[in-house]
């Protein structure tokens, strides 16, 4: 990599004091993107086994998969959202050159989130069946939710936990760990979804409970791994990392500052998505497991986008922090062109042979021909989630985490009211009722660049 110096010279956005270009160069915005994707390939890996595995189940099985892992999700948001904070907080830090508060953020998050985990598990561990009873309508789609959540709610310790080391890891720049982390989890909920599911070598079969215990074995090992790397590392001591002597109110309140409107907003965004599939499974069977389908393949299809967003996001931080603010929208710009060309070949092929990736899931071919104007349908707004969320990312590495909520709910409100009229009063296809994403991401991208281009973010300290 080019010295500091060099690039401050040739480089031609340089104004009157050398800047950190080489922060954003091709090559530092590839080695830290590449973790963070495969980190997701990882973590999707539970999602498409799943789903794969329990399309050989059953569509009721595939179903309440879909209802159980957005349920799930809608809670992991509260202590993801937390270590966004987190992330921002180290980044901004780790750009100041201020390493000595580094292991201080760390610390106080790694305690938070699992105290949050804590209340959060005993309140479902008492209200998971009866709460599912009152969203869900079908009785064997509650009954194979309630028992794919009665197992995955325990992953809430170790997934809570295992965010504030991805914050931290993203926060340095220093995500080659995360590679390690991606390819432990995904081995290990392979493994264990084939073990648990169908009962083989000796194991019980227990169907989509024991998809749910899987993902919490993958999840539990990814945490071991995790701790007992870092705490060897020689970064443990440069940052005092591990240091839980005492509870420094100030350093989480200082993170709930920021992540508090992060959080809110994840879970808003997640709850809605959950509303989508309560709609849906009031639809019918069916439709409830050709959508889950097309979840699954949507998210994967997103993993490009949202490593090069999570990039954005500590870039972002990093960049402030050091001084160089001018430098911000050059950089957003060239990444809203990187994920284009990224994503445009990935969405061209999809649309043309939906076939090919649904039967990774399914092998009925009814399900199949359902799920095909799905899967065209994801292929097109992928391509408007991938831009707007690079945008959205990129405000909330500014530390506006409040514009970010305001902006994003105001997106919910069209995007519940669009759902609830395709798939509740007006009843349309479930592909339609799909395009409720171009109606939630459209207005995030446009409304999300303009701030960044007029609006107040350059004065914000945090």
């Amino acid at each position: 990599m080019e010295s500091e110096e060099n690039i401050s010279k040739t480089h031609p956005l340089q104004g009157k004091k050398p800047a950190k270009i080489s922060l954003i160069s091709n090559r530092n915005i590839f080695n830290i993107s590449y973790p963070i994707f495969l980190t997701l390939i990882a973590q999707n890996i539970i999602n498409v086994t799943d789903t794969a595995f329990l399309g050989r189940v059953g569509e009721v099985e595939m179903g309440a998969s879909a209802i159980g892992g957005v349920f799930y999700l809608a809670i992991f948001t509260l202590g993801f959202g937390f270590s966004q904070g987190v992330q921002i907080l180290i980044g901004r830090r780790n750009g100041e050159g201020n390493f000595s508060q580094i292991g201080t953020i760390f610390n106080n998050g790694l305690i938070f989130n699992f105290l949050l985990s804590a209340v959060l598990f005993v309140a479902l561990f008492f209200s998971l069946s009866g709460l599912m009873d009152f969203l869900v309508s079908s009785a064997k789609v509650h009954r194979a939710a309630v028992d794919y959540l009665d197992w995955r709610i325990y992953g809430l310790f170790f997934a809570f936990a295992n965010a504030v080391f991805r914050a931290y890891y993203v926060g340095i720049t220093k995500t080659r760990v995360l590679t390690i982390s991606a390819i432990i989890t995904a081995l290990t909920n392979v493994v264990f979804n084939y073990f648990l599911i169908f009962g083989t070598f000796g194991f019980p079969e227990l169907g989509i409970a024991g998809a749910g215990m899987a993902s919490v074995i993958a999840e539990g090992a990814t945490f071991l791994y995790l701790y007992f790397h870092t705490q060897r590392n020689n970064e443990a001591k440069k940052y005092g990392l591990f240091n839980f002597e005492k509870i420094d109110l100030k350093t989480i309140k200082q993170v709930l500052d920021l992540s508090i409107f992060i959080m809110l907003q994840y879970f808003t965004s997640i709850v809605t998505w959950f509303l989508f599939f309560l709609f849906i499974e009031r639809m019918g069977e069916r439709p409830l497991a050709a959508t889950n389908i097309g979840r699954s393949l949507y998210i994967v299809l997103m993993m490009p986008g949202v490593a090069l967003s999570t990039t954005v996001n500590t870039l972002v931080s990093n960049l402030i922090g050091a001084g160089h603010k001018d430098f911000v929208m050059p950089f957003l710009n060239k990444m809203i062109k990187l994920v284009l060309v990224l994503i445009i070949p990935i969405m061209i092929f999809t649309f043309a042979f939906p076939e090919l990736f649904i039967r990774i899931y399914t092998n009925y071919t009814g399900l199949i021909a359902d799920t095909v104007p799905i899967i065209r349908v994801v292929s097109i707004a992928m391509i408007f989630f991938a831009v707007s969320n690079i945008v959205f990312s990129a405000l909330l590495g500014t530390g506006n985490t409040r514009t970010a909520l305001a902006i994003d709910l105001g997106g919910m409100v069209f995007y519940v009211l669009f759902i609830w009229y395709a798939a509740i009063y007006n009843p349309q296809t479930t592909a339609v009722v799909w395009l409720s994403e171009l109606v939630y991401w459209i207005p995030i991208g446009i409304v999300c660049y303009w701030y960044m281009l007029k609006g107040n973010w350059r004065s914000k300290r945090i």
